[in-house]
């Protein structure tokens, strides 16, 4: 198993997904144990509209542990076969832990920064 996290350079989960300065990329065995960690640097901006989902995907991601999160973001990420669990905080290894043991949970809340709005093909406004 892998599960991605938007994290800052001190390993901190990101507190808004498209604003992340790197993904790190944890490798889970099947002893649910860490077993790699790699990092990936950040297209930073809108999530939904970046391929980071793809990148992620192409590494076999099947999980993202986010913070804030947008309904556009998450909907690009499961139609790439990822899972979104919102409304995680703290240390991003510490936080893997914690999912793989079964402690964490998706918090229900999408990110309030994103609104749907009509107009110019867009499905909704990033506030950067």
């Amino acid at each position: 198993m892998k599960i991605a996290v938007p994290v800052t350079k001190s390993n901190q989960i990101d507190d808004h997904f498209g604003h992340c300065e790197f993904y790190g990329v944890y490798t889970i065995s099947e002893k649910n144990e860490i077993i790699d960690v790699q990092t990936i640097k950040s297209e930073q901006g809108c999530g939904c509209k970046s391929n980071i989902a793809n990148v992620l995907a192409e590494k076999g991601v099947t999980t993202m542990l986010a913070g804030g999160i947008g309904g556009g973001a998450i909907v690009v990420l499961n139609h790439s076969g990822i899972k979104v669990v919102r409304g995680c905080s703290g240390n991003a290894t510490d936080i893997v832990k914690l999912y793989v043991e079964g402690k964490i949970n998706d918090s229900g809340e999408s990110c309030s920064q994103h609104e749907k709005h009509q107009g110019q093909g867009n499905d909704h406004v990033c506030n950067n």
